[in-house]
């Protein structure tokens, strides 16, 4: 579910028209909705009440700081992946005992910083890390609460860059080897082992891959549970989101209207499939959502700029590039189109949605039909608000977007559009 709908002829988010807002701030813009964060959040806590538990949201889906901000009124947590986002973090008013560190690749600074922080857990992805941390907290005269990542060598069935559980993935000490990397961490003198940590993938359409790595990977938190005391296990995220007919579905009717075979997974099946396997172990329970609350929470708004009809395609090309979005170039990834102008009727024209950078890749559709929309009109490319901004570069030096968020009927900046200046600003030294 989700706050944009067309209104008296116009696109909105939740009370504003996005037209109002392409004029106002100009275009490419990202435009976040505060009450689907919310709905989403809530719909989460709530489905979880059975057992003891507690969200980290993955900041890296979406780190502006009046996002983080909005969601740690709620209560939330926050899986961050580097020292600048448990620094985000902490700027909007997050609690750092509530977050969780991941990453492969931590550094010395970046650990030195999260323990005089005090954060809740690292989750450690190899014996050499946490050795690492030990040497660290030492350092520190401090005592580095940790978690191990266990690989369970489960396919995710999603993207190879976004599957993270398979013993090929980088992430994560195999499942074989496990144990007895926490019977060397127990031995460590500054380290206190919190919890077990696990996450397969990000954009899982089917409950089945996760209730498998649960079923696997439940009855060793038991055990260390039992061996080590640990607080808590982690399962992390990854719950898919509607791509396409994203506009439709915002709609209760939609999802009713739904086959129970092509229904997308929901947040509630998703518990009902997992829960059974958690109640039962006496530990608190962690999920790590980033992509399920920020990614229908956001869309990205473009102009028409031009239109070329070539002898084999027409392109439809806008201001916004790859450099703006890049899920399109580099997963193959989907965002609907929708213009902010009202379609008359239910009349397409095949298209190429393009952008102005240096790079055939640069595309947003290809051979996709389209409602028609004309050189100067604005398009919406929905389903935005994960891991759009957050990726976005400076590439063919092109400033960034500006982000806007809104709420009901008031809608603020809240990182205003990069400038030339701005980005060369550091190089004039």
């Amino acid at each position: 579910m989700h706050s944009f709908h067309y209104h008296n002829g116009e696109l909105h988010c939740e009370d504003v028209s996005l037209q109002t807002i392409a004029d106002t701030y100009g275009t490419p813009t990202y435009v976040y909705s505060a009450n689907t964060f919310r709905d989403h959040y809530t719909r989460l806590d709530a489905a979880l009440s059975e057992v003891d538990h507690a969200i980290e949201y993955a900041v890296k889906a979406n780190s502006n700081i009046s996002v983080l901000r909005l969601l740690a009124e709620l209560g939330s947590g926050f899986d961050i992946v580097s020292g600048g986002e448990l620094y985000r973090v902490i700027k909007a008013g997050g609690d750092p005992a509530k977050c969780t560190f991941a990453g492969v690749g931590k550094t010395r600074e970046e650990i030195e910083y999260a323990l005089k922080q005090g954060i809740y857990c690292f989750n450690a992805e190899s014996e050499a890390e946490v050795v690492f941390i030990d040497k660290v907290a030492g350092e520190l005269g401090l005592v580095a609460p940790v978690a191990l990542r266990v690989n369970p060598n489960v396919d995710a069935k999603t993207h190879k860059y976004i599957s993270t559980g398979k013993s090929e993935n980088k992430f994560g000490i195999d499942f074989e080897f496990i144990r007895d990397a926490y019977g060397r961490a127990a031995k460590l003198q500054n380290i206190k082992l919190r919890g077990l940590q696990m996450h397969i993938g990000s954009q899982l359409t089917s409950v089945t891959p996760f209730i498998e790595a649960v079923e696997k990977v439940a009855p060793l938190a038991a055990d260390l549970k039992g061996l080590y005391d640990i607080e808590f296990f982690s399962i992390g995220g990854g719950v898919g989101i509607v791509y396409d007919e994203s506009l439709d579905s915002g709609k209760p009717e939609w999802w009713a209207n739904q086959l129970e075979d092509k229904r997308p997974l929901t947040i509630e099946q998703y518990c009902a499939g997992i829960l059974p396997h958690l109640k039962g172990l006496g530990l608190k329970i962690l999920v790590e959502p980033g992509r399920y609350i920020a990614g229908n929470a956001g869309v990205m708004l473009t102009r028409c700029l031009y239109e070329k009809k070539g002898t084999a395609k027409t392109f439809k090309v806008v201001d916004a590039g790859m450099n703006d979005l890049i899920r399109p170039a580099l997963y193959e990834g989907h965002h609907d189109i929708a213009p902010v102008r009202e379609p008359a009727d239910d009349t397409t024209e095949t298209v190429d949605v393009v952008g102005p950078i240096c790079e055939t890749g640069d595309f947003f559709c290809q051979n996709r039909p389209l409602p028609n929309f004309d050189e100067g009109d604005v398009i919406a490319l929905l389903s935005a608000g994960a891991y759009g901004y957050v990726m976005a570069s400076n590439y063919n030096t092109r400033g960034l977007p500006a982000e806007i968020l809104v709420d009901g009927s008031e809608s603020k900046v809240v990182r205003p559009r990069q400038t030339v200046e701005d980005i060369v600003a550091a190089e004039l030294v």
